[in-house]
């Protein structure tokens, strides 16, 4: 049997690397990250879900990176003409998608098994599994307050300092059996290039998951997402600094050695190597900009050579 590919992703990042995988294996088990999930007009929007499983399908609108391609927005035109705010972009047939979760949800049914359906309705092979059932949202702390995160990263185009980050309601989260399962049964588990704290950082905050990560025999390799300090997409790198973290490879490096044993980083950064192997990491230099079909199964079969498995 084919060997079994957990990778940890957050939106656009991890949803290329998931892509690239996905094109390798039928065999890989997605964890998403719904720290960012928003209730909007009374529905449920899980975007980082929704950007892997868009993609995944076929469906992703790729110049944006998010929604559907070809979408329109006649109903948050229609809510701007009753005065009502439309800074959150929810396209018509995404309003599907949040329209069907939440009822769902309503009727009991948990978040893992939501999503399972909905990516057999699109015909996904892989596994996507929210990294719990409990609501856990990210909250941004600016000079202003506190602001989820949403509004701080899409109405406030994410122009404010981070002083710090929370996840509320983490506390009380637990570990899906799925997740758990898919942890102990993995043969490699991968760390996407997503934002380690807005992204990776709600996934690794769930209680038992870091213990879980660790427990498992499986190698664990992490591929950065800054290259040369800064980041493909995203505030990654205004955050690392803002929140006094080293904003480079290294700096990522460090806020995940106690859970890798191997760290991937762009050729770009290949000045770095030494400074991250010094941390305990195995370290491997590889193109990392994933801007087409090619890049993404490139960089993907290479994390599965540097892994020894066999897909």
């Amino acid at each position: 049997m084919d060997a079994l590919i957990v990778l940890l992703s957050g939106g656009v990042g991890g949803a290329k690397l998931a892509e690239g995988l996905a094109a390798l294996t039928g065999r890989l088990v997605i964890i998403g990250n719904t720290g960012d999930d928003l209730e909007w007009y009374g529905l449920r929007v899980c975007p980082d879900l929704d950007i892997v499983m868009y993609t995944l399908a076929g469906l992703v609108d790729r110049e944006r990176g998010w929604g559907l391609t070809g979408d329109t927005f006649h109903t948050l035109e229609m809510l701007g003409r009753y005065g009502e705010p439309g800074w959150f972009r929810l396209g018509d047939r995404d309003l599907a998608t949040a329209l069907l979760r939440t009822r769902w949800l309503e009727a009991g049914i948990p978040l893992t098994d939501v999503t399972g359906r909905i990516c057999r309705a699109l015909g996904i092979e892989a596994r996507l599994f929210p990294m719990c059932n409990d609501p856990v949202r990210t909250v941004i702390v600016t000079p202003d307050g506190e602001v989820p995160f949403q509004e701080y990263f899409v109405a406030r185009a994410a122009r404010d300092e981070v002083h710090g980050i929370r996840f509320a309601g983490v506390e009380t989260a637990r570990l899906s059996g799925e997740v758990s399962d898919a942890l102990d049964a993995a043969d490699l588990i991968v760390f996407a290039p997503s934002n380690p704290f807005v992204s990776l950082g709600p996934i690794l905050s769930v209680p038992g998951m870091r213990d879980a990560i660790r427990r498992s025999r499986a190698p664990k390799i992490g591929v950065s997402p800054l290259i040369q300090g800064r980041a493909v997409k995203g505030p990654a790198e205004a955050m690392m600094r803002s929140l006094g973290h080293r904003p480079d490879a290294v700096g990522v490096a460090i806020m995940y050695q106690d859970l890798l044993d191997m760290f991937v980083i762009d050729t770009l950064d290949a000045g770095l190597a030494p400074e991250i192997q010094a941390l305990g990491l195995d370290v491997e230099v590889r193109e990392t900009l994933m801007t087409d079909a090619h890049a993404k199964r490139a960089l993907a079969a290479e994390i599965v050579r540097l892994a020894r498995i066999k897909v």
